[in-house]
């Protein structure tokens, strides 16, 4: 089988494992997972920019609410319907994360994770200031009937799996399609040397703008679906901890690696969940934990399951 073959067997088999746990797993897993799916679908959007591209962004938090607040304002305050409302939420990441890539990218380094902190933190100010509409710290919680979409309950356990998982999957085919295309090509080559891919002929400016905007768009993604599945959209996932939280995703699964954001996800998810089950300190212990993996496993996980088993994982 080519390694192109293998690639697409592995993640079709991980797509195929997630839907067949749905009548499996016990509902306390069941949700867990739900929830581990639309967060990981917001990392592989972040591992899209930092993992392939070697651009260190820490504002994406801005690209989830804008998902998330594009869709909750126009179903409280417009009274769309689910679907144009998530649509609506996705295009709020698109031009936001268009018009930021094309001010931050006028920046390099240590410069445009500053500058992409200050945008992250000016659109959570933003939220908080126009209390009237977002409610500020307490949030916009929607209702029941407000998350029908085509005659489908997604307050529902089973219908909210399922739409996480359509989510999640068409997010995972989109990347692997896209780093495997020759845009991809050319982000893995900006990410190695800028220099020789300009030197080459690439105009690293215009497909830099162009990973940034898929980036926040597919976290945009993830943020409507987050908001519509879960009924809530807060000022708090605007927040400096989830502009972090995807980079210790990506870190931990495999930066550069497609299946790296899931992993990450799912392990720090169930190392916060178990680890509070036995001490009130769980921080420590998940601190500890995560100190020991960076050490041993400096790729992630599916970094070195790259480097010591699947060398064509992509």
């Amino acid at each position: 089988m080519t390694e192109t073959g293998k690639a697409i067997a592995l993640h079709a088999g991980l797509v195929v494992l997630l839907f067949v746990l749905q009548w499996v797993l016990p509902a306390y897993h069941h949700g867990n997972l739900a929830r581990v799916m639309v967060l990981a679908t917001y990392a592989m959007g972040y591992n899209l920019l930092f993992g392939y591209t070697g651009l260190l962004s820490l504002g994406h938090a801005m690209f989830f609410a804008a998902g998330m607040y594009g869709m909750a304002l126009t179903v409280k305050h417009l009274g769309w319907a689910p679907a144009p409302a998530l649509v609506a939420g996705i295009g709020a990441g698109l031009l936001l994360s268009l018009a930021v890539g094309a001010l931050a990218l006028r920046t390099a380094g240590v410069a445009f994770m500053i500058v992409t902190l200050m945008f992250a933190q000016a659109v959570f100010l933003t939220i908080l200031y126009f209390g009237e509409w977002t409610n500020a710290d307490d949030g916009l919680v929607l209702q029941r009937a407000e998350r029908m979409m085509w005659g489908l309950d997604l307050s529902n356990d089973a219908t909210r799996y399922v739409a996480a998982w359509v989510l999640f999957t068409v997010c995972l085919g989109l990347s692997l399609w896209l780093v495997r295309s020759s845009f991809g090509k050319v982000l893995i080559a900006i990410r190695e040397n800028e220099p020789r891919a300009q030197m080459l002929g690439y105009d690293t400016f215009r497909h830099k703008l162009a990973a940034v905007t898929a980036s926040g768009t597919m976290s945009a993604a993830a943020g409507a679906g987050y908001g519509l599945l879960f009924g809530y959209a807060g000022a708090s996932f605007a927040g400096v901890q989830y502009s972090i939280l995807p980079l210790l995703w990506v870190l931990l699964g495999g930066a550069g690696t497609i299946v790296g954001p899931f992993i990450g996800a799912l392990f720090t998810f169930y190392l916060i969940d178990i680890a509070s089950g036995f001490t009130s300190a769980y921080m420590a212990v998940v601190g500890g934990v995560l100190i020991a993996l960076t050490l041993f496993a400096r790729q992630g996980i599916g970094g070195e399951l790259r480097r010591r088993v699947w060398r064509w994982l992509p």
